[in-house]
């Protein structure tokens, strides 16, 4: 079986390239050359990493998302339609649903309330996709992961781990919330599952999750304990960190209200409906463990400067 992966040349691109390299034969697709299509009409799926994730240096305009998430997704799904390909597996992102917080464990068929020109431009090209026509021997598969990590993960949890590692003491012990995660280890174990069973998974949304949620505390504690560091952490009262956050929102500071629901809000997922369809029992890896891979990671990496 032929793969095409576009968009491989990233953290979570690389990692599935070497994964699914073990069981098929995986082309890199880069849409920079014009050729591009031409280079994979023998392919038999078609996996879209392509996109724009979050802009931490605030330089990226509503029009850049829009036309990485959902105008480049369009020119994919009209190759897509023209090749041999049976099925395209799109990744999506948990934020075209929910970005901040959520009272339960969210599901597929909840209502989407994305909010930054990320999430909004993520739910357009789902929309979108979900719209169009396929013929019967056709499938698109959208998936929604939270937020993935994993050695070369350069995301927030890196920043928590040099936070912790200087000995900094964590600011927001008061607060206790519990979030979905992935490894990249178990996001590379769906895809594979879904290629594998991909007559037996119906076209539409699925999430992606650890088995467990994980608390910022637990990761700490993984951090620490992974560092040899006995760091207090802080108990502020919340009142007073809501209100610096608000500060924050007037000065333009790192902390502010939108950031602080992020750091300390419950964002839950649950991975019932594809596990159930895929008939998978256990994650290769649980959420700590994953955690602990990627924590190991960071220190390596740290060494090695």
């Amino acid at each position: 079986m032929k793969i095409s992966i576009l968009g491989a040349n990233g953290f979570i691109g690389k990692h599935l390239t070497d994964s699914l390299s073990k069981v098929y034969a995986v082309k890199s697709i880069s849409l920079r050359k014009e050729d591009w299509a031409s280079t994979i009409a023998d392919t038999n799926v078609f996996i879209n990493l392509i996109g724009k994730a979050h802009d931490h240096k605030g330089t990226a305009t509503e029009n850049d998302y829009y036309y990485a998430n959902v105008n480049l997704v369009k020119d994919i799904y009209q190759v897509f339609i023209r090749s041999n390909a049976n099925l395209l597996i799109h990744i999506s992102s948990l934020a075209a649903l929910e970005e901040f917080a959520s009272s339960k464990h969210l599901l597929e068929t909840d209502d989407c309330h994305p909010q930054s020109f990320y999430g909004k431009s993520k739910r357009q090209a789902e929309e979108w996709l979900l719209s169009q026509p396929l013929s019967p021997n056709k499938k698109i598969i959208i998936i929604r992961p939270p937020m993935v990590h994993g050695p070369g993960d350069k995301g927030n949890l890196g920043l928590l781990y040099k936070m912790i590692s200087k000995g900094i003491p964590y600011p927001l012990s008061s607060f206790d919330n519990f979030r979905s995660f992935i490894s990249i280890d178990n996001f590379s174990f769906f895809v594979k599952k879904i290629i594998e069973k991909q007559n037996s998974i119906p076209s539409g949304i699925y999430h992606i999750a650890d088995d467990e949620s994980v608390s910022t505390k637990q990761i700490i504690d993984i951090i620490k304990k992974s560092e040899n560091k006995n760091i207090i952490n802080l108990n502020i009262p919340k009142s007073l960190i809501r209100t610096l956050a608000k500060v924050g929102d007037v000065l333009r500071l790192p902390l502010n209200t939108k950031r602080l629901s992020k750091m300390t809000s419950n964002l839950e997922v649950s991975n019932c409906k594809i596990k159930t369809i895929l008939e998978i029992e256990k994650l290769p890896l649980t959420a700590k463990e994953g955690l602990q891979i990627t924590i190991n990671a960071f220190r390596q990496e740290k060494k090695s400067k």
